[in-house]
């Protein structure tokens, strides 16, 4: 039981001594995956002393990750390094994330890191947050008007581009966001790429 109940709640570890990027970068995975516990660690010694195997991913700051690389390269596939713009030879092979970027490309790359982690069993636990139980399941006219919200289309665009009413493009949108349990488009488009509607570098 216990196993199903943290499939359902991934739970990511920030380690970062800056209470801003610790801040900002919980804002938007929380957007993302509304499901999701997120601790805030400000030092490595926070995260040893809390249980620090059981994260799904660590965002880590650069800085920390070289001082405790013993600890993190067996975990490789969970870590996601939190980097400046420059391009540290040391992290080759290492996911990074630059923070240094606005918004939307954040979280672009966020998805993109997710597809590096593709192949782990975390992977899983951490997908499924966004799975749908079967009893809500998407109609082939909600997937599109889902599709479309993700390419940034507002309710008018949507419903010239499928021909129906601006009150239909509501209703499908208020359906979506119920049977989901999502309600921003940032956490609609991880449920999109997640399920195979888009692609993470189509967005």
């Amino acid at each position: 039981m216990q196993q199903i109940k943290n499939m359902h709640h991934p739970e990511i570890a920030i380690i970062d001594p800056n209470t801003l990027t610790c801040l900002g970068l919980q804002n938007i995975l929380q957007g993302m995956i509304p499901t999701a516990v997120i601790r805030i660690f400000h030092s490595f010694g926070e995260l040893v002393d809390d249980t620090p195997d059981m994260y799904a991913h660590y965002f880590i700051s650069a800085q920390i990750y070289f001082e405790h690389t013993s600890f993190f390269l067996p975990r490789k596939p969970k870590t996601i390094v939190l980097a400046g713009g420059d391009s540290q030879p040391q992290l080759a092979g290492v996911p990074k994330l630059n923070i240094y970027q606005d918004e939307e490309s954040l979280i672009k790359d966020i998805l993109q890191l997710r597809k590096y982690g593709h192949q782990t069993r975390n992977h899983a636990e951490y997908s499924g947050a966004q799975t749908p139980k079967t009893e809500h399941e998407l109609s082939a006219r909600e997937i599109e008007v889902l599709i479309l919200i993700t390419k940034g289309l507002i309710n008018k665009e949507i419903a010239d581009k499928l021909n129906i009413s601006l009150t239909t493009v509501i209703s499908h949108r208020k359906n979506i966001t119920e049977k989901l349990g999502i309600k921003s488009v940032s956490g609609l488009t991880v449920y999109a790429v997640m399920n195979g509607y888009i692609e993470a570098d189509r967005i």
